[in-house]
This record gives C-alpha cells, sequence and structure tokens, in this order.
C-alpha cells in the first residue's frame, strides 16, 4: 500500500491526467470540453513512449510512478489516459490511491457493446494492450460477443512523428486492418489513445458501415459521472481553472508543437519532469494559473 495517497479530497484540486505520450491529450481536451470549469495536470512519457512493445512489469512500474508523482501534487481524481499502462495496472491503481481512479478501458468496452448490431467486435491496440487480453476479460461477460483484436505496432510511432494522412499511413492501416474487415466487424475499438488521430485513414479501410469508438468521449463521460457521484465538481464560481502541461521527455517544445498541430490545443508552455523517482518542479502562482 503506498503512502502517497490523498488525504481529504477537495473539489477546488485539479484531475491528474496520464499518458506514455501525446495521445492522452484527446482525453484531455474532451475531459475540458465537457467540464471546462475543472482544474487539470497532465503527465505525458514522452521519454519513455511508446509504452506498447514493453514489458507489463516495466509499464506498470512507470505508470505507478507517474501516478505517485500526480497524487503527491494534490490532485482529487486520477485519469489513466493510456491503455496499455491501464491493461498493465488497473487493480493495482484502484487498490493504491484513495483518489478515485478512472481509466479508458472499461468505458470504451461498454459503449461498443451497446452500439453492435451483429455481435463481431473488432479491437485495436498496442502491442502491450492486445497481450494483456484485459479486452478479453471485459467483453467475456457477454458471450454473444466475438472479439477479433490486432496489435498494430506502428500507429503510435506515427502519430508521435505527427504523420495522421497520407500513402504511408493508409498502407498500415490497411495492412492491420484487413483481417478485421474480412471478418464482417461492424464495431471497431481504437484501443490507444493515439489511435483517434487516424480516424481519417482507419475509416477509409473499414469503411462507413462499421462504427469507430474510441476512449475519448467515453472516459471523459465516466469522469463527469464519478466526480458529480462523489460531490467534487469544481464550483463554476471558483475562479479560472488551472491547466498544467508536463512531460518526461527534454524535447518540451516538440511536445508543444505536436499538440496545437494534431488537437488545436494552445499550450503555453510544458514543464518538464525526471523520471526515476518522479520529481515534480516547483510552479510559481503565474505558472500554475496557465490556461490554454
Amino acid at each position: 500500500m503506498s503512502d502517497s495517497r490523498g488525504p481529504d479530497l477537495r473539489a477546488e484540486a485539479p484531475i491528474g491526467v496520464f499518458d506514455s505520450g501525446v495521445g492522452g491529450l484527446t482525453v484531455a481536451r474532451a475531459i475540458r470540453d465537457q467540464l471546462p470549469h475543472e482544474s487539470m495536470i497532465y503527465v505525458g512519457d514522452t521519454a519513455r513512449t511508446p509504452y506498447g512493445p514493453r514489458p507489463i512489469a516495466e509499464v506498470r512500474r512507470f505508470a505507478l510512478e507517474i501516478l505517485d508523482g500526480l497524487v503527491e501534487q494534490g490532485v482529487k481524481m486520477l485519469v489513466i489516459a493510456c491503455n496499455t499502462a491501464s491493461a498493465a495496472m488497473l487493480r493495482d491503481a484502484h487498490e493504491r490511491y484513495e483518489v478515485p481512479v478512472v481509466e479508458v478501458i472499461g468505458p470504451t468496452v461498454r459503449s461498443a457493446v451497446s452500439i453492435t448490431r451483429n455481435g463481431r467486435i473488432g479491437l485495436i491496440g498496442t502491442e502491450g494492450t492486445i497481450q494483456s487480453r484485459v479486452y478479453d476479460d471485459l467483453f467475456s461477460v457477454r458471450p454473444e460477443i466475438e472479439l477479433v483484436a490486432r496489435a498494430c505496432p506502428r500507429f503510435v510511432e506515427l502519430v508521435e512523428a505527427g504523420r495522421t494522412s497520407g500513402p504511408e499511413v493508409l498502407a498500415a492501416a490497411s495492412e492491420y486492418l484487413a483481417p478485421l474487415v474480412e471478418r464482417d466487424i461492424d464495431t471497431l475499438v481504437l484501443g490507444c489513445t493515439h489511435y483517434p488521430f487516424l480516424r481519417g485513414a482507419i475509416g477509409q479501410v473499414v469503411g462507413p458501415e462499421v462504427a469507430l469508438v474510441s476512449s475519448d468521449l467515453e472516459t471523459a463521460a465516466e469522469v463527469y459521472r464519478v466526480l458529480t457521484q462523489r460531490g467534487l465538481l469544481r464550483d463554476p464560481g471558483a475562479g479560472e481553472p488551472s491547466v498544467r502541461y508536463e512531460a518526461t521527455g527534454a524535447d518540451t517544445a516538440a511536445f508543444v508543437e505536436l499538440a496545437r498541430r494534431m488537437i488545436g490545443i494552445g499550450i503555453d508552455s510544458v514543464d518538464r519532469v525526471e523520471t526515476g523517482a518522479i520529481r515534480i518542479p516547483s510552479a510559481s502562482a503565474e505558472q500554475r494559473r496557465r490556461t490554454t
């Protein structure tokens, strides 16, 4: 049991959002769209992305390290905006922290089950997510569902490099998705928060008859539900919310540029945090007031 649990939860405290890189910004944006009065701290582990090819134990260690750091900063909720990390340490997170924990897998599975018409659902994700079989376990409660899974390791690399369209992306999408299309899926779960950036190419390959289910909107709705249930919604009259972005990689300028170009989020700056026993730099009052 960690000693870094949050003590008394305060509604004015920020939401902590964590991802292996920039993909979780899709979730952060959806949360901000649905809950514009909430403060937020986003941490991208850009120094160690991608998580997908890494051993599950290593991903678990990285994720808990960063989540511990967010709890030490006094967040009122943790959002694991990374499918691979969620698969690696979902139970650990719920047991380790007193703050509520929301992850991206459960809400997405529930949405896919409600959408499918023929019961054949496709799943694409990183190697770590697919090998963990956490999606298989969650879908198994509905035996009428046939799940067809495929790892797409190059997708994260393409997104992190800022390549979201063009012949290279379309060729990779065609290679990965052809076996799923042949199985006559009618719903496709984008089991990685990076994949919505490739929605155009993915949709072109699978066709308009296949519904694409991504985690951003579903996770944001779950965040709203949990905060409401726990009485932790921030008062709209409490002043301007604080939004801070942090990254573990040295090239924070690249993080800013990629976020602006791909999501349209205006980020003033990104604070760098060191990996290891994660050290969060102190922020001035001016820094804490940064908003997008």
